[in-house]
């Protein structure tokens, strides 16, 4: 339930932060541009707060925090008094409109560098891409990748972390193959050429380089005892800190994944552990303890394994100063919009399906989640959200910012706005679309809650 309440919280606080400042995109050039502001709405439905600035202008915050709006003075839509309509939106040039529309997008791409240019002045733990692993009967497993080896470049872009990995195979999706740059542990760098004319993500979310067979190196993980609960099955049998694991029940062991899945698999179950402790090996009769785990008993035992500590030469920060850390935030911001309009293109054209849309509760797993590991990784999450909200909103549908302009640009050609029931049956078509989109997001969210 707390996990719940803190990523509705983290989704509100994303949220409020992406539509105030593309809001305010729009607001701050139509007040340059001469336009009369009426309303400056963070949210929706019944204003929660209000208040009227001596202009004229109403601030509120609504109580549907699912979005925000600029009312303007606009002589299609209100009574403007003579003396008043120079200040309407429609008085305006189609440069000026133009302008006021994009403004709001821009914004979201100037948040997104802002944002990521304060967490590289923080500086960001990273690791280092470094495969531990390659899955058989995977598509990297077709090529003989050294293990472990640390990816320095996916078709000739450096890639310093596994978020840069990440994107640069997302990057890379339906292509008819990818050049993988890797390192080994001699400092040998050599190409390899991966396959993937027939890859297509999985509705799961997984990464881009777990769904190629890539996994990350992890810690070592033995099968010696390094923590044992006080009154816990294990206490009870009189396993000890130390103590090896040799076999379960008669089968033997070779690693800690296999010894957690017997005993979450044994729940109640008496069971003959043999330990190896101090050179000897004892067989100690021990009763599994049971879990209700989502209406399932899981078994469980009261241990911990030792874990090797992670190599510190595979951990840097990326940490800039104040001019380089501004370069470094652009440069991503702009790998971020690119990555974001090929990935549209590539929902458009049916290379990624549908099925790995994500709706509101998914950004809001996403907000939780990075808000609990610090500040630096939530600013990561949270510039990630606001470039794809200024991609979405520059998409040529009527109901989106892209839509205006795309009708401005028909009156710029033509020297006269479209008509208004041309723009009606439009915006009736875009607003059908998205919410067709919307219910298949939030649908594939359902789904992916409930597997």
């Amino acid at each position: 339930m707390l996990t719940v309440v803190w990523s509705l919280a983290a989704f509100v606080v994303t949220l409020g932060i992406l539509v105030t400042f593309h809001e305010f995109g729009h607001f701050w050039v139509a007040r340059r541009c001469g336009v009369k502001v009426l309303t400056f709405s963070v949210g929706f439905g019944k204003p929660l707060w209000q208040r009227q600035a001596a202009d004229g202008t109403v601030y509120q915050i609504g109580a549907i925090p699912l979005g925000g709006y600029v009312r303007m003075l606009d002589g299609r839509v209100d009574e403007v008094p003579e003396h008043q309509r120079h200040l309407s939106f429609n008085a305006k040039s189609v440069p000026q409109r133009a302008a006021i529309i994009a403004a709001g997008p821009l914004a979201n791409f100037i948040l997104a560098i802002v944002v990521l240019w304060v967490m590289f002045l923080l500086g960001v733990q990273s690791v280092k891409p470094i495969i531990g692993d390659v899955r058989e009967q995977s598509i990297a497993s077709q090529v003989s990748i050294p293990v472990p080896s640390e990816i320095i470049a996916v078709d000739g872009r450096r890639t310093e972390d596994w978020q840069q990995v990440n994107l640069a195979f997302a990057s890379a999706l339906g292509q008819q193959q990818v050049t993988l740059t890797v390192q080994d542990e001699r400092l040998r760098e050599r190409d390899y050429v991966l396959d993937i004319a027939d890859w297509r993500l999985s509705d799961q979310q997984t990464p881009t380089f777990v769904d190629l067979g890539l996994q990350p190196y992890q810690q070592r993980v033995s099968l010696v005892l390094s923590y044992v609960a006080e009154e816990s099955p294990a206490a009870q049998a009189d396993l000890r800190v130390g103590d090896k694991i040799v076999e379960f029940d008669g089968t033997p062991v070779v690693d800690w994944s296999q010894t957690r899945q017997l005993i979450m698999s044994s729940a109640g179950q008496q069971v003959i552990l043999s330990v190896e402790r101090n050179g000897q090996l004892l067989a100690l009769p021990v009763t599994i303890g049971s879990r209700e785990l989502e209406q399932e008993s899981i078994g469980f035992l009261g241990v911990e394994p030792t874990v090797a500590p992670y190599p510190e030469e595979y951990r840097f920060v990326q940490q800039y100063g104040f001019i380089d850390g501004l370069i470094k935030g652009t440069e991503r911001t702009w790998e971020l919009i690119v990555l974001s309009v090929k990935m549209l293109g590539k929902l458009v054209t049916g290379v990624v399906s549908v099925s790995n849309l994500s709706g509101p509760v998914a950004i809001a797993e996403g907000a939780g989640t990075s808000a609990s590991y610090g500040l630096v990784y939530f600013l990561g999450f949270l510039a990630l959200i606001s470039v794809n909200l200024g991609v979405i909103n520059l998409v040529p549908l009527p109901v989106l910012d892209g839509g205006h302009l795309v009708f401005l640009a028909v009156e710029g050609v033509r020297g006269k706005p479209v008509s208004e029931r041309v723009q009606e049956v439009f915006y009736r078509i875009g607003g059908a679309l998205i919410f067709a989109l919307m219910a298949i997001a939030i649908s594939n969210d359902i789904l992916r809650l409930s597997q």
